[in-house]
């Protein structure tokens, strides 16, 4: 890879990186929201451009997590995205404790980066329950905190920046923290030199998808409830009832008001996902406005069925086979993103002194 200097302007090859955190089996807001677009893009990108996945389990451990729930977890969301058509011999697949460049740069780009901007940020807010205008010397905060939930956005710049990454897939909820990991290209390139290029947003068409039992919220693992959320694994029947349960309201005919019709909306963005002719929720509502919810309610569910084909028969054989397919993958890749990283961090450590 060619040094971006100061005095000559390297071509950057494309690199696209994202990651995701070991829950298990991802719901379909997860297979909306990314993990429909890293497949894609293995269609849509040249053959030259570099295609990096990872499994996050650094930023699982930002809470608590029992061990062996979170072996189990990672091996399902391996399983998961090779199910949903990731191709380990186009993109690369590892967990990112595989890698310890992550952790190394992560140290590196703290030595730079801002508190007071990492104290802005509302994701560890969140984690924690508080007001957002909440501070780190807040009772709450300053009880509760912990330094890697803090500056777990470093870590998230460092996965970026170790692959060298020129474009990130995000959802519209993480773009804040592609925002910071920009931050930590400028404040890094101004103490040391051009180093690091900043990285693009890719964002997806659709913004997300709710629960179905409360669609005023995103679809979440989180919720007590099972049929709150689909996963990409749920049989047609399993599909069929969550459907069919969701929460609606009584007004006649379909249409598309998320303020005033939340639910009904809900299934209207979900059945545009699928949908053959690409048309928007407002374009279905109109198609549809006079049909029975109960008919309707079929409809969104045959879609999702047809649209998740063969998922969960891929998922189930590889989650079940014996001969350590999974771990050979995951040993391939990360060798592949240890090579990868290695690379940038010999940049890094020549323009730090190191």
């Amino acid at each position: 890879m060619q040094h971006l200097g100061s005095k000559s302007k390297a071509i950057w090859p494309k690199v696209v990186f994202s990651g995701i955190q070991p829950t298990g089996i991802p719901h379909l807001g997860n297979y909306v929201g990314a993990l429909r677009q890293w497949a894609q893009l293995q269609d849509q990108e040249p053959e030259d451009t570099k295609l990096i996945y990872s499994i996050v389990d650094l930023h699982a451990i930002t809470t608590p997590q029992q061990p062996e729930k979170l072996k189990q977890w990672k091996r399902e969301s391996l399983a998961a995205l090779l199910a949903i058509g990731i191709d380990p011999e186009r993109s690369t697949l590892f967990y990112q404790s595989s890698v310890p460049a992550h952790s190394e740069l992560m140290w590196i780009l703290s030595c730079t980066a801002s508190v007071g901007y990492l104290s802005r940020m509302t994701q560890w807010k969140q984690k924690l329950n508080i007001a957002p205008a909440s501070h780190i010397e807040d009772r709450p905060a300053e009880n509760r905190l912990k330094v890697g939930l803090f500056a777990y956005p470093i870590l998230q710049a460092a996965d970026i920046l170790v692959h060298r990454a020129t474009h990130v897939p995000v959802g519209h909820d993480q773009q804040q923290h592609l925002e910071f990991a920009r931050e930590c290209v400028t404040n890094f390139n101004h103490a040391y030199g051009e180093t690091f290029v900043h990285p693009q947003t890719i964002t997806p068409p659709v913004h997300r998808v709710m629960s179905l039992s409360d669609p005023t919220s995103k679809m979440s693992k989180s919720h007590k409830l099972q049929r709150s959320r689909i996963l990409i694994t749920d049989t047609a029947e399993e599909i069929r009832l969550k459907i069919s349960s969701a929460l609606t309201d009584s007004t006649q005919g379909i249409s598309y008001d998320p303020p005033l019709r939340p639910g009904v909306s809900n299934l209207l963005s979900i059945l545009s996902i699928f949908d053959n002719e690409k048309r928007t929720p407002e374009q279905l509502a109109q198609v549809y406005r006079d049909t029975h919810p109960r008919i309707f309610k079929d409809m969104v569910s045959d879609a999702i069925i047809l649209g998740l084909q063969g998922v969960g028969a891929r998922y189930k054989e590889l989650i079940d086979n014996k001969n350590k397919y999974l771990d050979q993958v995951e040993d391939a890749g990360a060798r592949k993103a240890r090579q990868n990283a290695e690379e940038t961090m010999g940049l890094v450590k020549a323009a730090v002194g190191l």
